[in-house]
């Protein structure tokens, strides 16, 4: 009866659960997706952005990060922060505008939405009388002033966002000063621009989108100045001591007016169209920066031919005779200036542009000759193309982490030496405990290198399989150059480029050694690379061996794309990782997986028809393995064939379907009445234990307290004829017991789509020999699983059910040696059940059975190390898994006790699902969009997470304090803010320690 109950409540192992398990999102790493608005805080240094789903993220310097979720999910469209406060103004789409702030809360603080508003109309009024165009918050910081559809100018009250009414500023008062004729050609239509006087805050600058541009004066309610434009306003900038402002045009051109002291109405000083006098596009918005040298810095957005240049997103710096117009790969949402913010200077002296666009931020220097960029420390674009993989490494060795950087340094020469210049607040998070990578694959045939140890991901060093390859083009191209004459002078910035110059170049599988620097990289064409570390530039010859994975197969015929094409002779290579051979796969099929054994010098790969081993030392194939089976014909199509079985798959579909409708019918015939069927087999229970019938009778409130197993599902075996049965899942060297108990050998594993596992002896020589002797396979196991599963992972745990350690950890003393006296166990995981089998009979153990108690199936799984938050000396290696319904699970080793489950991703983000990544340390990456990861930790110890203090300087806080002696404000913003994320779910606060 024992193996019908389940285990009773353990209080001591619940309580360490405590102690080892926790779940929290942490911070999210990479780029916004869709982003939709920018804004900038001169007074903190912090930059907001939001998205096209509500999201607002505030950056500053590296490691000071924030992020708020407006409930409604809709467009951020504006973002203003109001001056000299932790506080800003979102507009959204739906019209409402959301005030934000840090407030203290309980000895904490919080990014937190403190209102909401909805500005009406009168009753029967058009939407476009209260549609928001254009927000001013006012230096007082006491008031907003909303520009609308309508023309009218509504002021409102800070924070209560009361509507003053009386304060209302409508077309009919302003168009009191405009000339009859020009007045009843027609009305004023949108507000498109307001701008508060640099100099004088009681008056601000009205721009309407049909030309009119008037100066309101706000303490008598009237216009001061009337500046007459025949042309479309787009927008306005004020110089900064406030004797001229510019606008910009639909038409391309700028003007630019000066502001007289007595109330003339002033002509334009000057009006430009820069790349006429052919139709340009509309200048959308424009800054007019003034020097010590007195050549002023002219930048626009826009304003290109609309004939030639119509689909380019430019932005033109104009000093001078210096003139570049910078050619953005995505759409410019918005961009601003970082300049001397201080009232005292004289002079603007721009230092940074800094530029949101669709698909990534740029920064550019604007002190450095010839205006080179920033490299970004934060917000980098992960999908400059798209990531078709991912791998992570822990606890790198001080001596690869700064080779690598040392390499990532020498791709950087062409970027600015600035320092960061968003840098408001500061970081306090501890120093990341150890250095982790995390790379990326790219659909372009690159590896990027990430600095994923703490909250920032930063670049390290970005790796390009291509120049091993023949494509359309060349590597040696630069697409900056430009002609002497050409105009307009356009420079290509930015990194984002989502186009491939062939798919089969996407990178499939990534596999580094910390210990060894050996690096070995996969891709879409079957083409495997193993590459070293070198710290110079090098030139050689790249080895070329094929591996035909259909050997002693007749009738098959390959149906995919061809291999990639090679160079031929020497290929020069710049330093860093350096391939040194390349193994092609014959047929050229995706590279499905890959193992590397760098002490033994060993590479395994496999495909959707196979898996063979290369010795990599001396440039030899070991063997080959096919695993296609003889009726698998999609597998000799390819990902990127149009030919596709779908008759078959169909075929396949409908006869699983027709096999589970006959079992069930079947169950259901030979079954009785339940509570008979209950009481029949408790019956049989008793008699069997010896109980006699008259004491057999169970008491029915023993049984309901009684907690027995789980229903099983019943599972259906999968055909053999299934597609892609030969799929190669997983790769795994050990060095176990496979023939017998007295001596131990290397071996390799390979799970497959079927749930076949196939295991190899190998035969590895010692090192004096290792260039002498051939390395010899011999297969020496074949598991064929009831159910046919996909095998996903293959494990050996050691005689004290320990992970074996990986290659060359134990060489550098970072790991105990495996026990080899004790016998070894082997776990096998498929999709749908965890099973133990001992070495080296191959004898089943233990089982569990997920798909049949949970009904979901394993998507990912690694082996994670857990430490308690309590002590020091005690952790315990745990199995973290992935479920296609998003949950994380993490099951003890070796007895396979589910300890505790998560939701963590939406079962329906399949490609969330799909890219996710675990760490040793039970951490986790997995990517919520194409451009951003999501950070995750089961661990109560390893959590990486921004910690950082805000503060406002002394100068501000005395300057608002005199402002806010009018409103009687108490607001002490000399206070340091700590600021703790924890992200939790779909809720995103921000826990803040409050230190004075």
């Amino acid at each position: 009866m024992r193996r019908f109950l389940r285990p009773g409540h353990d209080p001591v192992r619940e309580r360490l659960k405590r102690d080892l398990f926790q779940f929290n999102k942490t911070v999210e790493h990479g780029f916004p997706h869709q982003p939709s608005a920018l804004g900038y805080s001169p007074c903190l240094r912090l930059m907001a952005i939001g998205t096209r789903s509500g999201a607002i993220k505030l950056y500053g310097a590296p490691g000071v990060e924030f992020m708020g979720l407006h409930e409604e999910n809709n467009t951020v469209v504006q973002i203003h922060f109001i001056p000299d406060q932790c506080q800003l103004v979102t507009l959204l789409d739906d019209n409402s505008l959301h005030l934000w702030s840090l407030k203290q809360h309980g000895g904490a603080s919080e990014l937190r939405e403190e209102h909401r508003f909805t500005l009406k109309g009168p009753p029967g009024s058009p939407p476009s009388a209260t549609q928001i165009t254009a927000v001013l918050p006012h230096s007082s910081r006491e008031v907003l002033y909303l520009g609308t559809e309508s023309g009218n100018i509504f002021v409102v009250e800070l924070p209560s966002f009361r509507v003053l009414e009386d304060r209302t500023i409508t077309p009919e008062a302003v168009l009191q000063r405009v000339p009859e004729d020009y007045c009843n050609r027609r009305s004023c239509e949108l507000v498109e621009a307001l701008r508060e006087h640099p100099k004088n805050p009681d008056q601000i600058l009205i721009g309407y989108s049909r030309g009119l541009i008037f100066l309101w004066d706000l303490q008598n309610n009237k216009v001061t100045h009337l500046f007459l434009g025949t042309q479309q306003l787009e927008n306005l900038h004020w110089q900064r001591d406030g004797s001229k402002f510019v606008s910009c045009h639909y038409d391309g051109s700028y003007t630019q007016w000066p502001v007289s002291s007595d109330n003339r109405q002033p002509e334009p000083l000057e009006n430009l169209v820069p790349y006429g006098p052919f139709p340009c596009k509309a200048i959308s918005k424009i800054y007019w920066q003034t020097t010590k040298n007195g050549l002023p810095y002219i930048i626009f957005q826009g304003g290109m031919p609309r004939a030639s240049y119509g689909d380019r997103h430019s932005i033109s710096v104009v000093h001078g005779s210096q003139q570049t117009a910078f050619d953005f790969t995505s759409r410019v949402i918005d961009f601003f200036i970082i300049f001397s913010s201080e009232p005292t200077a004289e002079f603007d002296d721009p230092s940074a542009m800094v530029v949101l666009a669709e698909e990534e931020l740029v920064v550019i220097d604007l002190k450095t000759a010839g205006w080179p960029a920033v490299h970004p420390p934060y917000l980098a674009s992960l999908h400059c193309s798209a990531i078709t993989c991912s791998h992570h490494v822990s606890n790198i060795p001080l001596k690869l982490w700064e080779r690598i950087i040392s390499a990532g340094s020498k791709q950087n020469i062409h970027y600015s030496n600035m320092p960061w210049p968003i840098d408001g607040g500061t970081s306090i998070a501890p120093d990341p405990p150890q250095r982790d990578l995390l790379l990326t694959g790219h659909e372009d045939g690159t590896v990027r290198f990430w600095d994923a140890s703490g909250v920032c991901l930063h670049l390290l060093y970005k790796l390009s399989t291509v120049r091993v390859f023949l494509t359309d083009a060349d590597p040696n191209d630069n697409m900056n150059t430009l002609g002497e004459d050409e105009w307009p002078p356009l420079r290509k910035v930015g990194t984002f480029d989502p186009y491939s110059d062939d798919p089969r170049l996407g990178i499939q599988k990534i596999y580094l050694c910390k210990y060894s620097g050996y690096l070995a990289v996969a891709g879409t064409a079957g083409q495997v690379l193993v590459m070293e570390l070198n710290d110079e530039d090098a030139e050689h010859v790249v080895d070329h061996a094929e591996a035909d994975l259909l050997q002693d197969q007749e009738g098959y015929r390959w149906k995919g794309h061809e291999k990639l094409k090679t160079r031929d002779g020497p290929v020069r290579f710049e330093a860093g990782f350096q391939p040194f051979v390349l193994v092609q796969c014959q047929p050229p099929a995706v590279v499905t997986s890959l193992a590397l054994h760098s002490e033994w010098k060993l590479v395994a790969f496999g495909t959707s028809h196979g898996f063979g081993l290369f010795d990599h030392q001396q440039k030899r194939l070991v063997f080959v393995k096919c695993t296609l089976h003889p009726s698998d014909q999609l597998a000799l199509e390819g990902p990127l064939s149009r030919v596709k079985s779908l008759k078959k798959s169909l075929r396949q579909s409908f006869r699983r379907i027709r096999r589970s409708r006959v079992s069930s019918r079947k169950r259901r015939g030979g079954s009785g009445n339940a509570s008979e069927v209950s009481g029949h087999f408790w019956r049989r229970v008793c008699l069997q234990l010896g109980v006699q019938e008259a004491n057999a009778k169970f008491d029915q409130d023993t049984l309901q307290e009684m907690e027995l197993a789980p229903v099983q599902r019943k599972i259906e075996a999968r055909s053999a004829e299934d597609s892609f049965t030969g799929f190669v899942r997983t790769l795994y060297f050990a060095d176990t017991f496979l023939r017998d108990s007295s001596r131990h050998c290397p071996s390799l594993w390979a799970g497959t789509n079927g749930g076949t596992v196939y295991a190899f002896c190998l035969r590895v020589p010692p090192a004096e020999r290792r260039m002498d002797e051939p390395v010899r396979a011999e297969q020496a196991k074949e598991i064929q699983l009831m159910h046919r599963a996909p095998v996903v992972g293959i494990l050996v745990l050691d005689g004290h059910s320990t992970p074996l350690p990986e290659p060359l950890e134990v060489a550098h003393d970072l790991s105990k040696s495996p026990d080899m006296q004790g016998s070894h166990q082997l776990l096998v995981v498929s999709e749908e059940q965890f099973k133990v089998f001992t070495l080296p009979k191959v004898s089943s153990k233990l089982k569990l059975k997920l798909t049949a108690l949970e009904g979901c199936r394993v998507r990912k799984v690694t082996v994670a190390n857990f430490s308690s938050c309590k002590t020091d000396d005690y952790s315990e290696n745990d199995l973290a898994v992935l479920t296609n319904l998003g949950d994380i699970q993490i099951i003890s080793l070796p007895f396979l006790k589910l300890q505790i489950r998560y939701p963590c991703i939406r079962k329906e983000d399949v490609s969330g699902i799909a890219s996710c990544v675990f760490t040793k340390y039970g951490q986790g990456f997995y990517l919520i969009s194409p451009s951003e990861f999501e950070r995750f930790s089961l661990s109560t110890k390893w959590l990486v997470e921004p910690r950082c203090i805000v503060d406002i300087s002394e100068k501000k806080t005395n300057k608002q304090n005199q402002t806010n002696t009018k409103q009687g404000s108490t607001n002490n913003n000399n206070k340091k803010m700590t600021l703790k994320y924890t992200k939790h779910w779909n809720w995103y606060p921000w826990v803040v320690s409050h230190k004075l």
